[in-house]
């Protein structure tokens, strides 16, 4: 039988992928030179390095005077403060005694964003809220689950020249007989009270070994990841996994490793029923899953609106259905669809990095408090969660 030719072939899927792989190369040149690491040049006065370690103007000043804290850079030329970086803001956090971290009793809180439909928002998610809790003191974890590398680029890592899967990545301590813990993935980021298991592509091959284990071993594999993150839990007080966006055994991982999930669903007719079959996936998958490993349950599982645009009537309806379907499962934050996010990630970077007259636009401005409103909602819902924190949410008017 003669074979059949087709207009596109092998050689033009080839084609495609080199002239593709070329932006990218170009991209990561930019934003990855040579010899250089990335690095947060975000510097806080000292009113707001005040607000963000709840004390005062003057007990900073007077910490300083007394070399508690120690004396503020100043610019040679105008002898100004050149202000306080996070570092900075942390040790004063320390000094009085208003670090946000969780008591040693407390579970270290691991929160997944997860939908298998791509393009919702989840990478945006992860990176910001991320940045959000660090900006708040808290010791961050971030866990690349995604092959495709998204969060690992904006955190300074390039995944086909930094990242090694034999190495750095889950895939080691997925394959038979890996570590025994994570502490060899963990890497410091440029954020102070960050650090990052990166990802590349090579951890898609962990899929076809999950499967071969599932098939020839007894044990449940399912719960690798759950026990690894055990191994380095102490050190934490938030884990956000970052799953691939498809139903796969990592994404099955995360569900049983995580112990809160946070649902990213764009207001539009597609992704609101990709959600909900996601979710009625979810909990078929989580029923088969407790046959073999047991019940799993979750401290939280919240619904967030993200790219919600207020121009667009649809978006406003199927906002409002929402709503009405969940009403005790949405957050009332909503990600907004914003430019400066677009901006942002153009350079692999989040809005909470950006400085300069750009953080001075009106637009900035807004999409500051869409972050900050979400970021403040879901640290709302981790500390619940902490027994030490509830005596400060009674004082808060939270509980």
């Amino acid at each position: 039988m003669e074979e059949q030719s087709y207009p596109i072939e092998l050689a033009e899927i080839d084609a495609l992928a080199s002239r593709a792989g070329r932006v990218i190369e170009k991209l990561r040149a930019r934003v990855f030179s040579p010899g250089t690491a990335k690095t947060l040049d975000v510097r806080y006065n000292v009113r707001t390095a005040a607000e963000m370690c709840g004390r005062t103007e003057k007990a900073i000043r007077d910490a300083e005077d007394d070399g508690r804290l120690p004396t503020p850079d100043k610019d040679p030329d105008t002898n100004r403060r050149t202000g306080y970086s996070l570092a900075d803001v942390n040790r004063m956090r320390e000094v009085f005694g208003t670090l946000p971290h969780r008591a040693p009793d407390d579970p270290a809180m691991v929160l997944a964003i997860q939908n298998f439909k791509g393009g919702v928002g989840k990478s945006t998610v992860v990176a910001h809220l991320a940045q959000y809790l660090a900006q708040k003191g808290y010791r961050v974890c971030v866990v690349d689950c995604d092959s495709q590398a998204s969060t690992t680029s904006v955190f300074g890592l390039n995944p086909d020249v930094d990242v090694d899967e034999e190495e750095d990545t889950l895939y080691p301590f997925f394959r038979h007989g890996g570590p025994s813990t994570l502490h060899y993935a963990l890497r410091a980021t440029y954020w102070p009270g960050i650090a990052l298991i990166p990802a590349n592509l090579g951890l898609y091959d962990a899929e076809y070994e999950f499967a071969a284990r599932m098939v020839r071993e007894q044990d449940f594999v399912l719960d690798r990841l759950r026990a690894g993150l055990e191994t380095i839990s102490d050190q934490f007080d938030v884990i956000l996994l970052d799953p691939p966006p498809a139903l796969g055994m990592i994404s099955l991982s995360v569900l049983r490793a995580a112990n809160a999930i946070v649902v990213p669903a764009p207001p539009n007719n597609i992704d609101f029923g990709s959600t909900a079959h996601f979710l009625k996936m979810m909990s078929s998958t989580l029923g088969e899953l407790a046959q073999h490993g047991g019940t799993r349950g979750y401290d939280f599982v919240k619904i967030l609106a993200t790219k919600m645009n207020d121009q667009k009537s649809a978006h406003q309806a199927i906002k409002r259905m929402m709503d009405a379907v969940f009403p005790q499962d949405m957050l009332n934050a909503v990600l907004k669809d914003s430019a400066e996010i677009d901006n942002a990630a153009a350079n692999l970077m989040t809005v909470y990095e950006l400085t300069g007259a750009a953080t001075r636009s009106e637009t900035h401005k807004r999409c500051r408090v869409y972050l900050d409103a979400v970021g403040r909602e879901i640290e709302t819902e981790i500390r619940k969660t902490w027994p030490s924190h509830t005596a400060r949410l009674r004082k808060e008017g939270i509980l």
